[in-house]
């Protein structure tokens, strides 16, 4: 199993880029990313993680709104 997963990241300033994250014990991605913009911290964006096609094993992020 690999420890890490390339995830796409979907709406959002960072549409079509994609994020590298490490996998937990069980296999599975970090439920939220904070893509961090040119403004730092105060400017991230958040992400929630998603299954695709109801396939236990492909994800996306989709973008959910500004951390602040």
């Amino acid at each position: 199993m690999a420890s890490t997963v390339e995830i796409p990241l979907v709406g959002g300033a960072a549409d079509g880029e994609s994020v590298t994250v490490e996998l937990d014990p069980n296999g599975r991605p970090p439920l939220t990313h904070h893509h961090v913009g040119a403004e730092g911290l105060a400017g991230a964006d958040i992400y929630e993680l998603e299954s695709v096609h109801a396939d236990a094993t492909q994800w996306r992020y989709c973008w959910r709104g500004p951390a602040v």
